[in-house]
């Protein structure tokens, strides 16, 4: 992220071990730890929101060229006058509006239907 290499590291740390000195290095460092982790939450929570922003945004765009979309059709499209929704789609194919055959009807008299397969 900022570039920094293995010579600028060590005089990095060699001024921190003479400036504040070895004995207050581990607390200074921790704290430093600490900052660096609450500067990096924020940072990913800030990110995390324009995120969000930018996908409303772009949801909001294809909401809109969708709108457009239906519009077009509707108008190249046009339902006829007092026609339902329903009305206005195609009519479904013969073979699928068929109707099922009826239930075979059973006698009256109360007798079991004959079955030739179990005819004596």
């Amino acid at each position: 992220m900022f570039d920094i290499g293995w010579d600028e590291m060590l005089f990095t740390v060699i001024v921190a071990i003479v400036v504040i000195g070895p004995k207050d290095l581990p607390r200074a460092l921790r704290t430093a730890g600490r900052w660096i982790g609450k500067i990096r939450r924020v940072s990913g929570h800030f990110r995390a929101g324009v995120e969000t922003m930018i996908r409303e945004a772009e949801l909001e765009e294809m909401e809109k060229q969708w709108r457009e979309q239906n519009a077009a059709i509707m108008a190249a499209h046009p339902a006829p006058e007092g026609a339902s929704a329903e009305s206005a789609l195609p009519a479904p194919d013969a073979a699928l509006a068929a109707p099922a055959a009826p239930p075979a009807a059973a006698p009256a008299s109360g007798e079991a239907p004959h079955d030739p397969a179990k005819a004596p």
